[in-house]
């Protein structure tokens, strides 16, 4: 089954690959944002695994419901059975969510194991602090990065170079992103500064509590290069809904370009990585 799963998630991240700005919420949005981890393809595949239990039982309830409404009804029932006991009944009304449940228990086990047991040690560890109402993040390397990222203000568009609402939609665009590097296994040690936050990436399957005096560790290998928006998912103020979450992810040489330059003016670098990756997907664009 954690074979299955695996192959699973592969074959959703291949079907969604390749899509620039790929995860953020659309308009009328009814399904999962494109998985950009194995991680959140396996979790996109056990929901739809799911669904194939939870619609027919559900339809199977409502036949039931109606059928007991319209034929033991007083009108057309004036005498109701007296039966107090039937045996196969109680035998298939137990058996039945049994095996329904190993079914679902199996799967969600393994799914569970693997998101709390990662396949690599870690190449890249970020400490991302929640405050009312932004994130610092503090890159753990040799000479450690740290800065601050807050929600983007309409009034700093221009001079952040962000006037792409697509690529940089109001309340999820950010002034400095989280960047990592593609296909890298990257921890996060999630905490907070002042009250209780949350740390979600709905495209990378994460999400843990920032708990002021607590570490919170999630990881993820995002395998194909874009823009990500999360949000805090915890209430934590009259602000809580204008802290988005953003991590770019670029290639090996993009990123190790932007941290050596964002060491010294970290404003530069988010300029020059954003003008690199514009360039490299105008050129797969035209390339098409």
């Amino acid at each position: 089954m954690r074979r299955l799963l695996a192959m699973a998630g592969a074959f959703a991240a291949l079907l969604s690959g390749g899509v620039a700005h790929a995860a953020q919420p659309v308009d009328w949005q009814t399904r999962f944002q494109p998985p950009a981890t194995d991680i959140m393809a396996q979790i996109e595949w056990f929901e739809v695994y799911t669904l194939w239990f939870i619609i027919p039982i559900t339809i199977l309830v409502l036949i039931l419901l109606a059928w007991c409404i319209l034929r033991y009804r007083a009108s057309v029932n004036p005498n109701p059975s007296r039966t107090s006991h039937n045996t196969m009944i109680e035998v298939i009304w137990t058996v039945g969510p049994v095996i329904v449940l190993l079914f679902l228990a199996v799967p969600s086990f393994q799914l569970l194991t693997a998101q709390y047991t990662p396949q690599e040690e870690a190449k890249l560890t970020v400490k991302a602090t929640g405050n009312q109402w932004n994130w610092d993040y503090e890159y753990q390397v040799d000479e450690p990065l740290t800065f601050n990222s807050a929600m983007l203000q309409e009034a700093d568009r221009a001079a952040a170079g962000k006037e792409d609402v697509a690529a940089y939609p109001r309340l999820l665009a950010v002034d400095n992103e989280m960047v990592v590097p593609v296909n890298t296994m990257v921890r996060v040690l999630v905490t907070a500064a002042d009250v209780i936050h949350a740390f979600a990436m709905p495209a990378f399957g994460v999400k843990t509590d920032a708990v002021p005096g607590r570490i919170n560790e999630v990881w993820f290998k995002a395998n194909k290069e874009g823009l990500y928006y999360g949000q805090c998912s915890e209430l934590c103020g009259k602000d809580h809904a204008f802290m988005p979450i953003a991590i770019r992810v670029v290639s090996d040489a993009q990123y190790s370009t932007w941290l050596a330059a964002a060491k010294s003016d970290l404003g530069s670098a988010n300029k020059a990585l954003m003008a690199e990756v514009d360039a490299a997907e105008t050129v797969a664009v035209a390339g098409n």
